[in-house]
């Protein structure tokens, strides 16, 4: 509790008066006094009017907030509350919201943005209310006991957007050619004009005495592994999120469209050294323990350790498999590591890179600059993203199908890819 600035300006005023009236004559100091002993009945009596002992708030959100996405925050002041309320929270750091939330009673609303995957402890909360006759203001700090969690964004997946495209795939007129020209059996079918010759099963026509043609279609149950670098540089903040953020929300939709289409999904995790592996699996329950794994992956603030990580991931998946890498890299050295583990794997596997662009370099590089220094650093984001292309160049030679997309776009694409190859056998 302290005093408000209703109450700072009339013991000023009482202040200047006491003043005046000694100076003027010493007999008004009595009356100086009783100026004094009625603000001070006016202060007892404000508190006595708005004082209802502890205070008490209640909060609402959601039990899970997407990462990247924002939610509302509700809280709910105390009822003997005069006045408009002002909230302030200490937020952690893997969500931000307003410094300060002011309510038009005693609740009040405030978006919430979750910045990192988590369950985010709320531990403090101060507030701020006027007395009934406004010359106290009440200051309370609470303790909470409210945690915020952030998960991986699986919006595509809850939306039916990925279903809408795989199902797209396997009915339309991509999967019509993979059925056509696929490898695994079918069935048998009665021979109709404009089907292709060679398709026809000359033992069993004989049998049947009618022409029947093999049906073939694209196989299913293969293996797709989701390899996500968990080092310090896919910390890097683009668009709001950590780069290992977007890369986990891509590869959990991936994940989601290989389990509609029939493949077995695993997921291995690195940085300095392998953290994480989960064995394909096939079904919604490998889906369900792959976001529960992604969810509980720490941030990692070590340099990735590729030739490690891609030799673990080869001994531990010795049939055929495609396997999507998310990674990064900014100097020679690890760009020339990163190509020579993946051209190993790549004998065996078939392999997409994924990496994110960054937008903010892309305008250095392609800005008008305004003075040298701008100059200066155009030319250096020219020769990164240089470095950058022809690093993506020699992986495209090598076979490995390269995926270099912005942050908004990442999703759509690798699922694309996904289906792309899968329609054409690859795998």
């Amino acid at each position: 509790m302290r005093p408000s600035a209703r109450l700072l300006l009339l013991g000023l005023a009482a202040t200047a008066l006491s003043i005046l009236a000694v100076a003027y004559d010493e007999g008004l100091r009595q009356a100086s006094l009783a100026v004094w002993f009625a603000l001070l009945g006016l202060v007892v009596l404000d508190l006595v009017l708005s004082w209802r002992g502890r205070a008490a708030v209640a909060t609402e959100m959601p039990p899970e907030i997407f990462a990247g996405e924002a939610a509302d925050l509700t809280i709910r002041g105390p009822d003997y509350a005069t006045s408009e309320v002002e909230f302030r929270l200490d937020w952690p750091e893997g969500v931000s919201g307003h410094e300060i939330i002011r309510s038009d009673g005693r609740e009040a609303a405030a978006p919430v943005r979750a910045l990192r995957r988590g369950v985010w402890p709320i531990g403090r909360l101060w507030m701020r209310w006027r007395s009934r006759l406004r010359l106290l203001e009440f200051t309370p700090k609470l303790a909470l006991d409210h945690s915020v969690a952030v998960a991986p964004n699986i919006r595509p997946v809850q939306s039916g957007q990925i279903d809408v495209m795989v199902k797209t795939a396997l009915f339309g007129a991509k999967e019509a050619r993979a059925k056509g020209e696929g490898s695994e059996f079918h069935q048998l079918r009665e021979f109709v004009a404009g089907m292709d010759r060679g398709a026809i099963d000359w033992k069993h026509s004989a049998r049947q005495r009618k022409l029947l043609a093999k049906e073939m279609r694209a196989e299913t149950n293969h293996h797709v592994i989701l390899a996500i670098d968990n080092g310090h540089l896919m910390r890097e903040e683009i668009a709001g999120l950590p780069k290992v953020d977007h890369a986990i929300n891509a590869a959990l939709a991936t994940a989601w469209a290989a389990v509609l289409g029939g493949d077995l999904i695993g997921m291995f995790a690195f940085d300095s050294r392998p953290r994480v592996f989960m064995p394909p699996a096939q079904g919604r329950a490998a889906f369900a323990r792959m976001r529960s794994r992604t969810a509980e992956l720490a941030y990692s603030g070590v340099e990735t350790n590729h030739t490690l990580a891609m030799a673990e991931l080869n001994s531990r998946t010795p049939r055929r498999s495609l396997i999507v890498v998310f990674s990064d890299f900014v100097d020679t050295t690890t760009a020339e590591l990163l190509v020579e583990n993946l051209g190993v794997l790549r004998r065996r596997h078939a392999i997409v890179f994924v990496a994110l662009r960054d937008p903010a370099l892309e305008e250095i590089a392609h800005g008008a600059p305004r003075s040298m220094d701008d100059a200066a650093r155009a030319v250096s984001a020219g020769q990164m993203l240089k470095e950058r292309r022809d690093v993506m160049g020699r992986l495209e030679r090598l076979g490995v199908t390269v995926l270099d997309a912005r942050p908004g776009e990442l999703t759509p694409r690798l699922v694309s890819t996904y289906l792309d190859l899968k329609a054409r056998e690859v795998i």
